[in-house]
């Protein structure tokens, strides 16, 4: 319930009435706003101002919200995604998604490194498609150091695959503008066309499913960018050596 983004928002205050919260967490859902303040040494005002940062509209609706968090309550996942797939399906044979395709090949063709970089969950998927496209003769790398500084000029012939479902993730756009000032292509999957990654490349594929989140953290599915990766590899692995 508390993320990273929303603690890094918080104030002295915020912080106060945070610490008496997890301090008393089986008190609170039975205490008014007025006996959290007076616990926390602030004004209902403060407290009302830490419901709305934590993302709520009121007192009344954060004690909900923070009995479900620690009650472990879940939203059901689907356990098919036959929806997000059926959808990716429909879209693969659309002109636009195949006109995407068909520009990353045009620069992996002609490339003799490709470079993979990714965080997370897009990190693994980073991963795999460097042994994977290794694994049909072109040579892959993959980056798993995010603050890595590129300082070499690179080959011309290089080309860089940055991986990141919401196209936002920093590092990832860090490193992906160091590669591409240094000389390489850079081709980037995302779910959203219209994201910093995606505009800042020079080829985007996205794959547009519904976004899937569980207490706040992504489990998207990723099944679209092992298509698009194993369908790039083939289509490099089909067109034979490079000249």
């Amino acid at each position: 319930m508390f993320t990273k983004e929303i603690m890094e928002a918080f104030s002295e205050l915020d912080l106060a009435v945070y610490d008496c919260i997890v301090k008393n967490r089986e008190r609170v859902g039975k205490m008014t706003i007025k006996e959290l303040a007076d616990m926390a040494h602030v004004s209902t005002a403060t407290v009302l101002r830490f419901c709305k940062k934590c993302g709520v509209n009121g007192y009344s609706e954060f004690k909900l919200r923070y009995r479900e968090h620690l009650e472990g309550k879940r939203d059901a996942l689907r356990a098919d995604g036959e929806d997000e797939l059926q959808s990716f399906l429909k879209r693969i044979h659309s002109e636009e998604f195949q006109e995407s395709i068909s520009k990353a090949y045009q620069y992996l063709k002609k490339s003799q490194c490709t470079i993979f970089i990714g965080i997370g969950s897009s990190g693994i998927l980073g991963r795999y498609g460097a042994r994977y496209f290794s694994n049909v003769g072109h040579f892959s790398l993959f980056i798993d150091d995010p603050w890595l500084p590129v300082l070499q000029d690179l080959s011309e012939n290089t080309v860089t695959i940055a991986l990141s479902e919401s196209g936002m993730t920093s590092q990832t756009v860090s490193i992906a503008s160091q590669l591409q000032q240094r000389g390489s292509a850079l081709i980037s999957i995302t779910n959203k066309a219209n994201s910093v990654l995606a505009k800042m490349s020079d080829c985007n594929i996205s794959y547009h499913v519904a976004e899937a989140l569980v207490n706040e953290r992504n489990v998207t599915t990723q099944i679209p960018v092992v298509y698009i990766l194993e369908s790039l590899a083939k289509k490099l692995y089909n067109s034979g050596p490079v000249q």
